[in-house]
């Protein structure tokens, strides 16, 4: 486990908070009423890794940059493999293989995740369980 403190980056609906959790039931890390609060450590990784998820009729977006303070961080960016494609996998009815890599932070007592991006590996993404490590939102912009 590592500790982080410094910025992260997220992209949200426009006037949405930056700060709750995903409103999706499951995500790459998150499942069965989990928190996960999806983050990237640059601007522009946050940019990347939203690319998968965008439609032609999405609405307006922001990018909020967060404070982030976590003592306890799981380190995956040298793991390829929970860098996967997940959702076809999900979409057949089985489980997800990266929940396994988020369960077992979680049991290990970790607030959160770093991992990298599937896409670009040298850019770091950073999953956050537990609310609390995120001290506030410091700054805001339209998106892109």
């Amino acid at each position: 486990m590592i500790a982080y403190r410094g910025q992260a980056w997220r992209i949200i609906w426009q006037g949405q908070d930056a700060l709750p959790p995903a409103r999706a039931p499951e995500g790459r890390f998150h499942h069965s009423g989990q928190s996960a609060v999806y983050t990237s450590l640059t601007e522009f990784g946050c940019a990347t890794a939203i690319t998968r998820y965008l439609t032609l009729d999405d609405g307006a977006r922001e990018i909020a940059c967060i404070e982030i303070a976590a003592e306890r961080l799981y380190d995956l960016r040298d793991e390829p493999a929970p860098r996967m494609v997940w959702q076809g996998l999900r979409a057949t009815g089985a489980p997800s293989p990266t929940w396994a890599f988020s369960d077992k932070a979680r049991a290990l007592g970790a607030q959160g995740m770093l991992y990298a991006s599937r896409s670009h590996p040298h850019l770091t993404h950073l999953v956050l369980f537990d609310p609390a490590t995120i001290l506030r939102e410091t700054a805001r912009k339209s998106w892109p």
